[in-house]
């Protein structure tokens, strides 16, 4: 399995922006499928943003498309998270996850290997 760290979350005013990173180990990075997660609390695991193992293709969940971009760069192993134009709802821990196979997939039961998540407050 993948080995997965995030970081770079933080508190953050409504309308602010922040940048999750997910440094992943291992030599099967660049062969996976991605995602983020994140689950507030008293809610579910919800689906953020997926992208292939490529970059080439992305999707998003309705409440964040257009304000939240899901990128990674291969060559350092590192997934990304840009968030802006935050709203108090997006507050949660965030997960990065790594797939199953090689392509983009909004569900989690397509993931199985897991950060220890990084939390995101914002206020308003």
């Amino acid at each position: 399995q993948t080995q997965l760290v995030e970081s770079g979350g933080g508190l953050v005013q409504a309308g602010g922006s922040l940048r999750l990173s997910c440094a992943a180990s291992g030599r099967t990075f660049s062969s996976k499928g991605m995602g983020w997660f994140r689950q507030a609390p008293g809610k579910e695991r919800e689906f953020v943003a997926t992208i292939s193992w490529s970059g080439g293709i992305t999707g998003y969940a309705d409440s964040v498309k257009g304000r939240f971009t899901i990128s990674r760069d291969n060559t350092k192993n590192t997934l990304y998270l840009q968030m802006d134009s935050l709203k108090p709802e997006d507050t949660a821990v965030y997960y990065c996850a790594a797939a199953r196979n090689s392509l983009s997939n909004p569900n989690y039961r397509e993931y199985d290997s897991w950060g220890q998540g990084t939390q995101v407050t914002v206020s308003s």
